[in-house]
């Protein structure tokens, strides 16, 4: 089975919402797994099947839906979840330094077919001889120059990168997630009932999702392929996810 990505680089905040609310926080999707937050491929599928007016083309690559036929049928694309692969974490003495991990890199790597070798924990493109001051982490040694970076960084925006062990990415990723506070407002503008905080993955951050043919395109496999490449051209600027109105989850889609 073939294989295709799609990457995503988030302009806004983007929050899919998770299954369960803790307290006064509402969670973003994660992989069950990993924790790590995740765009579900039925997100990102009802969205652009959402962008086809046709209805022939929309049931051809997506499927009908219940109430548009006498039965449920398979569409000839599928479309996979939209995973991490470089996250933007604040840091005082460079800015901003992007962060990943060999767990994500070595799932893109099986994914899109690359016979690359992952990097060690502490590779980066930085000065190896100075300190790297990240949110609440400090490196000063065991740090690695990593010569061909270039090769897993599929956005030019990224331009300082950073390998770190699974655990120490997890935490970081988890401690740099944005959280916007929510309140109730009565028409004379006063709160009503308490507050909650929305968690969301932070602007800048690079996914990207897999794609491929159905076993329901059979002999039109190509035709499919061409007829999904155009519907991506037409939406190289999506938003994924709600609260459109607020700015969140616009994100840039691009490809090899």
């Amino acid at each position: 089975m073939a294989f295709h990505l799609v990457y995503l680089t988030l302009l806004t905040p983007l929050h899919t919402g998770g299954t369960t609310q803790e307290g006064n926080l509402l969670g973003i999707a994660r992989e069950a797994h990993t924790n790590l937050p995740y765009i579900p491929s039925s997100t990102i599928r009802g969205k652009l099947r959402a962008s086809v007016a046709e209805k022939e083309l929309k049931f051809e690559l997506f499927g009908n839906e219940i109430g548009e036929g006498d039965q449920l049928t398979q569409g000839s694309i599928w479309i996979g979840d939209g995973s991490l692969l470089w996250v933007p974490v604040a840091s005082l003495s460079h800015g901003v330094v992007w962060i990943s991990c060999p767990l994500l890199l070595k799932r893109w790597l099986r994914l899109s077919g690359q016979k690359l070798q992952v990097p060690e924990p502490y590779s980066t493109n930085l000065e190896a001889n100075r300190p790297i001051y990240l949110k609440d982490a400090i490196l000063k040694n065991g740090l690695k120059k990593w010569e061909n970076w270039q090769s897993f960084v599929k956005s030019s925006s990224i331009s300082r990168v950073l390998v770190l062990p699974d655990q120490h990415c997890a935490t970081l990723i988890q401690m740099s997630l944005w959280r916007q506070v929510k309140v109730k407002l009565s028409e004379h503008k006063v709160v009503e009932g308490g507050f909650r905080y929305e968690e969301a993955i932070p602007p800048d951050s690079l996914m990207y999702f897999t794609w491929g043919v159905t076993a329901q395109a059979n002999g039109s496999s190509q035709e499919a392929v061409e007829q999904f490449q155009k519907l991506l051209q037409k939406n190289q600027l999506l938003q994924i996810g709600g609260q459109e109105s607020l700015g969140r989850g616009f994100v840039e889609l691009s490809w090899n």
